[in-house]
């Protein structure tokens, strides 16, 4: 069974930072696309940054370009959101998720090419 779980989350003053964590099991994600997705409920679910496959591009959303950054660690079979500069705006439930296809290209990354996923973990920035 393939299980994400996120942490991390939490309440951060504007222009604070995050790190958000997501452990994953049951699958491998070297090589493999994992991205993250954010909702704010009564919005879409937007896709925030990614690894494409062979981890060797990231993509970034426009609106967190220059202060998001995705990383991972093999070892730990474990990937992680570096966000920084957060913006009220920024506030929502972030998800993470892994894909067993091929993703490549410069988009940011979008829900229906992602097989598997976390739970969400909120996040909250204050004005």
């Amino acid at each position: 069974e393939v299980q994400l779980v996120e942490s991390g989350g939490g309440l951060v003053q504007a222009g604070g930072s995050l790190r958000l964590s997501c452990a994953v099991s049951g699958f491998t994600i070297d090589q493999e696309p994992i991205a993250w997705f954010r909702r704010v409920p009564g919005k879409e679910r937007e896709g925030v940054a990614c690894f494409t496959s062979s981890h060797d591009r990231s993509n970034y959303a426009d609106s967190v370009k220059g202060r998001f950054t995705i990383s991972s660690d093999n070892a730990k079979n474990s990937f992680y959101l570096q966000m920084n500069s957060l913006e009220p705006e920024d506030t929502a439930v972030y998800y993470c998720a892994a894909s067993s296809g091929l993703i490549t290209g410069t988009t940011p990354p979008r829900w229906w090419e992602y097989d598997y996923w976390g739970q969400g973990t909120q996040v909250t920035v204050s004005s």
